[in-house]
């Protein structure tokens, strides 16, 4: 465990990390994104690098997910990257979103 301070919603054992491709050339949409992303509720950090076009995310995953993100990338005429590194990546982050959010919800047992 750190000792680093975390947004309000945001629990350190729930929190993921995610970097996304993004498929733009409009910087100016992309930063109104971010500055939308920034505001939801659950998210640690949100930043974009203009070189890579890269979006990092650290969120938790019990109350965000990558659809939330997704949303209002949308809204803003963004798109995720269609290569094939990014789309395996998100499926991935997909999957590992709805299982933190299941085992959250999960109640443990033992026969002891």
């Amino acid at each position: 465990m750190s000792n680093q301070e975390h947004r309000l919603g945001v629990s350190e054992i729930n929190l993921v990390k995610r970097h996304l491709k993004l498929d733009t050339s409009d910087l100016e949409a992309v930063h109104a994104a971010v500055t939308d992303i920034d505001e939801l509720y659950g998210l640690d950090s949100v930043s974009f690098d203009d070189k890579k076009r890269k979006l990092h995310l650290a969120y938790d995953a019990t109350r965000l997910c990558l659809d939330c993100v997704d949303e209002i990338l949308q809204k803003y005429a963004i798109e995720i990257s269609h290569d094939w590194w990014t789309r395996l990546k998100e499926e991935q982050y997909r999957f590992v979103d709805q299982n933190v959010k299941d085992n959250a919800k999960h109640e443990p047992w033992s026969c002891h």
